[in-house]
């Protein structure tokens, strides 16, 4: 029997109450539910320096960049709940992004960490575009390192207003739609696994 499929969740927020981190355990809830493994890790616990090629160089790849790329390896797939910063993801998304593609040795094929992936996108604001705008330049990014990014996508407007107490996402048909994009990334993750 193969091992299940594997997905990796994560927020381009590092901010504790972030909304886009109170998406993730909806998303794991629709990946878990099409028979995969989630994993939800908070880019918090990953602090990493600005990406320079002199740092690389002097002194050699950040250890929580090791991590997060063999996390990356490890997954079949991701769903990234991402903020828009002034109409874009944010720079610690693009930073993690960075470091995660780089190579530890000469023989490592470029970009190893996001060959064969699959990706779904969300996000949320408290703004009327639901973080829209964000979503369209990271669906770009990836699709640019390789990653096969799945059409749907969830954008969460009013997300101040869309929370309870709890953090719970109070719409049970947004939460629905976020759900159907992780058992979506499964389900392509799972169709690409079997093709190779």
């Amino acid at each position: 029997m193969s091992q299940p499929i594997k997905i990796l969740t994560f927020a381009g927020s590092a901010r504790s109450e972030s909304f886009n981190k109170k998406l993730l355990p909806v998303a794991a809830a629709g990946i878990r539910e099409a028979g995969a493994d989630a994993t939800i890790i908070d880019l918090r616990d990953f602090p990493l320096p600005l990406f320079d090629q002199d740092l690389e160089a002097k002194e050699g790849i950040p250890d929580h960049a090791k991590t997060l790329k063999r996390l990356f390896l490890e997954h079949q797939g991701l769903v990234i709940a991402s903020p828009e910063y002034n109409s874009a993801f944010t720079p610690l998304l693009k930073n993690t992004l960075d470091w995660v593609s780089r190579s530890e040795t000469k023989d490592e094929q470029s970009l190893s960490a996001y060959r064969n992936k699959v990706a779904g996108i969300v996000s949320a604001s408290p703004g009327g575009l639901g973080g829209l705008r964000g979503l369209v330049m990271l669906r770009m990014l990836l699709s640019n390192l390789g990653v096969l990014v799945i059409p749907k996508q969830h954008a969460l407007r009013s997300a101040s207003k869309a929370f309870d107490n709890e953090g719970i996402l109070i719409d049970e048909g947004q939460a629905k739609s976020v759900k159907a994009i992780g058992r979506e990334v499964v389900r392509v993750a799972s169709a690409l696994r079997e093709s190779d």
